[in-house]
């Protein structure tokens, strides 16, 4: 059987020796709607939030439990960054190419310049097992969360744990 997702995706892990688990599902664009075929995986699973600054010339992906709701003034001063707002899907495409509701620290691949500033939760470091989608909102791909410190460490993006809520 075919994996779906971005094929990059499974090539880095494949490079990086890192082992996962594949659960394929009908689109799910939405934290909400994925947790209905999330119910029997044990892992964390999250919500990955693409924002740029009021500028525009900075972008920022903002991970943490999907469970959590997050209010975007609140973050704006967790974060320190100044005025945030929602991504276009142009620009998710330049950046990470993917499209709404399929983004995922996967699409870290596809950010040469290392132009995306990564933010997690810091809650979710109580986590064995990680999930997201491999930049289609089809599948699901579990990773150990140490494996998935190690792929962020191999992308060469910045990264910082906060406490986001």
């Amino acid at each position: 059987m075919e994996k779906r997702g971005d094929k990059e995706v499974y090539a880095w892990l494949e490079k990086l020796g890192i082992a996962h688990d594949y659960y394929e599902h009908p689109p799910a664009p939405t934290a909400e709607i994925a947790a209905q075929y999330w119910k029997d995986i044990d892992a964390a699973h999250c919500k990955n939030l693409f924002f740029r600054n009021h500028k525009g010339n900075q972008h920022y992906l903002v991970i943490f439990h999907y469970q959590q709701n997050i209010l975007i003034r609140d973050l704006e001063q967790r974060l320190k960054q100044g005025k945030l707002t929602f991504a276009s899907p142009e620009r998710m495409e330049r950046y990470l190419k993917i499209s709404p509701g399929s983004v995922s620290p996967f699409g870290l691949i596809h950010d040469k310049d290392h132009h995306i500033i990564v933010f997690l939760d810091e809650n979710l470091l109580q986590y064995d097992r990680i999930s997201f989608h491999p930049n289609l909102n089809e599948a699901s791909l579990v990773v150990g969360f140490g494996d998935f410190m190690r792929y962020l460490e191999a992308v060469g993006n910045r990264y910082e744990f906060l406490s986001l809520y």
